[in-house]
């Protein structure tokens, strides 16, 4: 199947018949159940079109064989192997809740009592779905992603399983951070975990996410989905750090959308896959919205990472800042794709994107595609590419003050990161996030630390 192909036959484990058995192993609501059907007959009719060739042209899809994998139940799951995952960002601090999620299936969620009395709701969305209708039903796939996107994003929406919902009342403010973790353990698992977030007027969180494989050789397959609603005059920071091992397969639609004066911290990084395509949008929906949009991508080996990135400014005033840093090794290949789009309505945008690739061999390939599509006449908005080798002076220049070649590569990888690392600042609305604030739950400390540990463990690969 390549990006272009239709796709004649749906996979074994994803037709119809394994829909139908899928849906007897639920405990659902009938109205979950009614929006799986509709989802599965989208998905059944965009398996037989293209993929969108402005966003897939790049991304090879031949070796991709959907039908070796298979949704997992809790009876299949190796969910008693959860303590044995090495992840990045959960040994580092204590947190006012978290949710595991082991092949699809949770594990494990917790949230702090005065938290919950407050209105908070965080954890298992597949059981939450029994409780809190009239809040999700409004929420679940109706304004972020959309189940007929595409064929992966209908996909999604037919077999999603697991998943994590925050839900922040009006004017709740969370001043320390909540961890979610997507793990894979059994081989040939298939995990369609989604992330719903949706804050109130006024409220504020950080969720904190990393997906994680139990080991170096299973193969897995992660088709997935984020969806983030900030409310007027909300803030959310959310980081997600995929790290994956090189045998698994990660497609995913996220969105964001944000109300009049609302603001999104949005950090994303590209670690692990074998494969991974990332289609990210963010909306901001009304006067004096803000995004600011991070992206950490390391790629080794024949990795190939691929993100398609939209900044929509529907609404007059709004703000967007997107950065992607990438670092390429071996025969590697990075690609992103960039989109600013402003409504004839957006008056007085300020739209900004850039991408930089740092090639550590000669034999990587990074492809950055910038665009701008604009419909009002008086706005501010900027886009740049840039792509180069390390410096082989730099390298020579830091060996010979007494470094190896390992450490001189991590200085400037890490100097070629800091810009993002930068970037993550406290929400200086909330003074509890402050960055000189070494306590556990810090989580500007925390995504700073854990980007910078990923970096070092991508560097000693082959080492």
């Amino acid at each position: 199947m390549t990006a272009t192909a239709t796709a004649a036959t749906l996979p074994a484990t994803f037709d119809e018949s394994a829909f139908e058995a899928f849906l007897e192993t639920r405990d659902e609501p009938a109205w979950v159940t009614d929006l799986r059907r509709a989802a599965f007959a989208v998905f059944q009719e965009k398996s037989g079109e293209p993929l969108d060739p402005e966003e897939w042209k790049r991304v090879d899809l031949r070796t991709f064989r959907p039908e070796n994998f298979a949704v997992q139940t809790g009876s299949q799951s190796g969910a008693e192997t959860v303590a044995t995952f090495d992840t990045l960002m959960s040994e580092r601090a204590e947190f006012a809740g978290s949710v595991v999620h082991v092949d699809g299936v949770t594990t494990q969620a917790n949230l702090r009592a005065e938290l919950a009395a407050k209105g908070v709701l965080f954890g298992n969305l597949s059981e939450l779905v029994h409780e809190h209708r009239e809040l999700l039903e409004t929420h679940f796939m109706t304004r972020a992603v959309q189940a007929d996107a595409d064929r992966m994003s209908a996909w999604h929406a037919a077999f999603w399983t697991g998943g994590t919902l925050l839900y922040v009342p009006r004017n709740v403010e969370l001043t320390e951070p909540l961890h979610s973790l997507i793990a894979l353990s059994t081989a040939g698992a298939a995990d369609l975990s989604h992330t719903l977030v949706v804050l109130e007027a006024g409220a504020s969180a950080t969720l904190l996410e990393e997906t994680v494989s139990a080991d170096a050789n299973s193969t897995g397959l992660h088709v997935g989905a984020v969806e983030l609603l900030i409310g007027q005059g909300a803030r959310l920071r959310y980081v997600q750090l995929q790290n994956w091992n090189e045998k698994t397969y990660h497609f995913a639609h996220q969105a964001g959308r944000v109300e009049r004066d609302g603001s999104l911290q949005w950090t994303v990084g590209g670690i692990g896959a074998k494969l991974a395509h990332i289609h990210q949008d963010v909306h901001l929906d009304g006067r004096g919205a803000e995004a600011e949009v991070n992206g950490v991508t390391f790629a080794v080996n024949r990795q190939l990472l691929s993100y398609y990135t939209k900044q929509a400014h529907n609404a007059a005033d709004t703000r967007s800042d997107l950065l992607y840093k990438e670092v390429l090794r071996d025969k590697s290949r990075v690609v992103w794709r960039g989109m600013i789009r402003v409504e004839p309505e957006a008056q007085k945008t300020d739209g900004y994107q850039r991408s930089d690739a740092l090639l550590l061999s000669s034999t990587a390939r990074n492809d950055a595609v910038p665009g701008l599509e604009i419909e009002a006449d008086d706005v501010r908005c900027t886009h740049a590419a840039t792509a180069g080798r390390v410096d082989e002076e730099e390298v020579f220049y830091c060996m010979c003050r007494g470094m190896s070649e390992y450490e001189a590569m991590h200085m400037i990888v890490e100097g070629f990161f800091h810009e993002i690392y930068d970037r993550i600042t406290p929400d200086s609305r909330t003074p509890d996030f402050d960055d000189n604030n070494a306590a556990g739950g810090d989580p500007i400390r925390i995504v700073r630390e854990t980007l910078s540990r990923a970096v070092e463990r991508k560097l000693g690969i082959g080492e």
